[in-house]
């Protein structure tokens, strides 16, 4: 299976600006994709490379590993149950964090963080009836 990057028109120009062209085989290079086609993706990855918080939340949630290209996070919850692991834009710290989970998989058993459940609804609609909020 060839490992996936969705990338954005910024993205796409970067490489077309370096002149970088990809045959298809060892990486496949897809246009942005709709949210459930993109958890889809996510579901099936050995590892996933990102710059965005949102997508570190949801690596955490699928206890997929992810490697995050900035130097600080706005979500340290996926630091601390060990599905993320912030890497500032070294490419050679990359590839050995890449290699390093593909070879020998997640360092620490990653964990779901308290109340990422599925269930916040329900949390909320308790805490709406308990102010008699109809």
């Amino acid at each position: 299976r060839s490992p996936i990057i969705r990338w954005a028109a910024r993205t796409r120009k970067q490489f077309d600006q370096l002149d970088i062209c990809f045959d298809g085989k060892r990486l496949l290079l897809l246009d942005p994709l709709g949210y459930i086609d993109f958890l889809s993706l996510l579901a099936d990855a050995a590892l996933v490379i990102t710059d965005s918080g949102g997508v570190q939340e949801e690596t955490t949630y699928l206890q997929i590993p992810c490697l995050t290209v900035r130097s600080n996070t706005e979500r340290p919850i996926t630091l601390q149950v060990g599905t993320n692991q912030l890497i500032a834009g070294n490419r050679s710290m990359l590839v050995q964090a890449a290699n390093n989970i593909i070879h020998s998989g997640l360092q620490c058993v990653p964990r779901q963080p308290d109340k990422w459940d599925g269930h916040a609804a329900a949390r909320i609609v308790q805490v709406m009836c308990e102010l008699h909020v109809h």
